[in-house]
């Protein structure tokens, strides 16, 4: 059986959407590792006896996971989705299946995990993130806790067991089913006094120190692309300044810091990445001065409210390569300028995003190449 033959009776996957999410033929709302772990939770629950409320949810991406437990009658199961557009998705599907209000949204943090008897996690694809997560559990759940974590066989490596047994006694694989694969840990072990994340780093060539919570791209590393575009700095001009997409912060923070008299606002879908960005502030001086905001291609900032607008865009959505994501920024830094403002921006040179800033945007000049990169500067109209 393939993932397009998915069904399961009572529940109705195909009906299930990524908006506000980008949408595409080759993007889904679900997979086979949904299904396995919404299977595994509902017969858990029974088993044990368990209350929604005693279960967690942690990577459910569009609501697959939580869905099929409300379906099968659980309510008040707590969920942590990285991404703004997933905590919205689940929220509009479950009004779709008339499920509303049958989950609650949290960070990854006790309030999540507290007295969590069960966790369900789609695996992420870097073990750092893993090795946060594994650690949350371990230190907030209830002694009795099974974390059941599933993913892609594909995807999958014997290290992701390696890390579960640094935080669990017992770990076990199942069968691989449709391509996917669950494992289940168990048996809490001692963690240290602190969490493992973040992670921070400092960067003399820059002069500026970036952290990093276990989710966070590149992690505390500064990526190249991102250099690339802070060797340009001295020619951005100074006024109200937007990170879209920020990351961990190191646009935000080099722009504050050389230009002390500015407005700085930082934003990003990734709730791995806001907290990252806020500790990255923390660590430059920046807090107060620098406002990190969770939300959708800046959908909470006001039109043609902002002076410059930095960009390093993502070439992916998840592990499909797409330009959905970047080409949504680029519209967002158009709305979100002010006639004269700048959009500086820094791409892989196989991504041609020319017509998108011109059509977006305004006048698009570049300002350098690299052999990976290229650094834009485009004028609102």
């Amino acid at each position: 059986m393939h993932d397009d033959d998915l069904r399961i009776p009572g529940f109705a996957f195909e009906a299930l959407r990524r908006f506000p999410d980008v949408e595409a033929e080759n993007l889904r709302a679900f997979d086979a590792t949904d299904r396995l772990l919404g299977e595994r939770g509902l017969d858990a629950s029974g088993i044990r006896g368990l209350t929604g409320r005693e279960i967690a949810v942690i990577g459910d991406a569009y609501g697959a996971i939580t869905l099929q437990l409300a379906a099968g009658g659980l309510t008040g199961m707590r969920v942590h989705q990285d991404l703004v557009t997933g905590r919205t998705a689940l929220a509009a599907n479950a009004d779709a299946l008339g499920l509303a209000g049958c989950s609650e949204p949290h960070g990854l943090d006790a309030g999540l995990l507290a007295g969590a008897r069960l966790v369900l996690v789609q695996l992420p694809r870097g073990l750092a993130e893993l090795e946060e997560i594994a650690d949350a559990i371990a230190r907030w759940s209830a002694p009795d806790v099974v974390l059941v974590a599933g993913g892609r066989v594909k995807h999958m490596t014997l290290a992701m067991n390696d890390v579960l047994r640094t935080r669990f006694a017992d770990v076990s694989a199942g069968l691989a089913v449709q391509k996917s694969r669950l494992l289940t840990a168990a048996g809490p072990l001692p963690v240290p006094a602190a969490p493992p994340y973040p992670v921070c780093e400092r960067h003399d060539d820059v002069d500026l120190t970036l952290c990093a919570h276990g989710g966070a791209f590149a992690g505390s590393r500064l990526d190249i692309g991102t250099r690339f575009l802070l060797s340009f700095l001295d020619r951005i001009p100074e006024g109200t300044a937007v990170d879209l997409g920020c990351g961990t912060g190191a646009l935000a923070a080099a722009y504050a810091l050389r230009h002390p008299g500015s407005e700085v606002i930082a934003t990003d879908r990734s709730a791995a990445a806001v907290r990252s960005a806020r500790a990255t502030m923390d660590a430059n001086g920046l807090a107060g001065r620098v406002v990190v905001e969770h939300d959708d291609a800046g959908a909470d900032l006001a039109e043609s409210s902002a002076d410059v607008v930095l960009l390093n865009p993502p070439f992916h959505l998840g592990a499909s390569v797409h330009q959905g994501a970047g080409l949504k920024l680029i519209a967002a830094a158009g709305r979100i300028l002010r006639p004269g403002g700048e959009l500086w921006c820094v791409a892989n040179r196989h991504l041609d995003y020319r017509s998108a800033f011109q059509r977006g945007v305004g006048r698009t000049d570049v300002v350098a190449r690299n052999p990976k990169f290229t650094v834009t500067r485009s004028v609102r109209r």
